[in-house]
């Protein structure tokens, strides 16, 4: 097995988190009405994408009935909706619509994983499991040695690469860029549907994200 595989069989295996093991499995019971002929994945999930990337998406944490349910990150909810729609119409996957882990969506110089690999309640993990988790994102960042761009998705995901790149600076704004060593952070609002459906975040701030991205990877600016 190559380290990726080693890492991700690590990764849906993992029990450490005993309120999260618990969470999960529950879920994939009382599943909401719109999912109920599903078979949910209800484990950990690994991060996706291309090995060989340059960009490196974070986020904090499947959804219970996103991510938790398809198997993979940032598939199958209306945040992945957004991500899955930008990425494609800025060159970083293969169409604009992620909806399970076997639709044949294919990420293009792209990587994404999440600060805490189950989906907690609430969307709120707790420090400790923050803590259990950090172990993999710092594995995967070894592993993908081409990653030159960091898009945090929210805060918790900011605080995530703050600790991973050993980063002081603190302060947390939407389109805020960092130039740390070798990689330039990039930081975005998260693409929940409180940020959306509330035009805290805009479809053209939320894509100018990535547009940046791409004239950074393409030598634009």
């Amino acid at each position: 097995m190559n380290e990726f595989e080693i890492l991700n069989n690590r990764i849906t295996r993992c029990k450490k988190c005993k309120r999260l093991s618990s969470y999960i499995r529950t879920v994939t019971k009382k599943k909401v009405k719109r999912f109920q002929n599903e078979k949910y994945w209800g484990k950990p999930l690994t991060g996706f994408g291309d090995i060989h990337a340059r960009l490196l998406l974070v986020g904090l944490a499947p959804a219970a009935h996103g991510g938790n349910r398809t198997g993979r990150m940032f598939t199958g909810d209306s945040s992945g909706d957004w991500l899955a729609r930008s990425l494609f119409e800025n060159g970083f996957a293969s169409k604009p619509q992620s909806t399970h882990r076997n639709d044949g969506y294919q990420l293009i110089d792209a990587y994404v994983t999440a600060s805490v690999r189950c989906a907690p309640p609430e969307n709120k993990p707790t420090k400790e499991e923050f803590d259990n988790c950090f172990s993999y994102i710092e594995n995967e960042l070894e592993i993908l040695k081409h990653v030159s761009i960091i898009v945090c998705l929210g805060r918790i995901a900011f605080d995530t690469c703050r600790k991973l790149l050993n980063i002081d600076d603190r302060e947390f704004a939407h389109g805020k860029i960092i130039h740390h060593k070798r990689y330039i952070v990039l930081c975005s609002y998260h693409p929940s549907k409180q940020n959306t459906q509330t035009g805290r975040l805009k479809w053209k701030d939320w894509n100018k994200i990535f547009q940046t991205a791409r004239n950074i990877l393409d030598g634009k600016t």
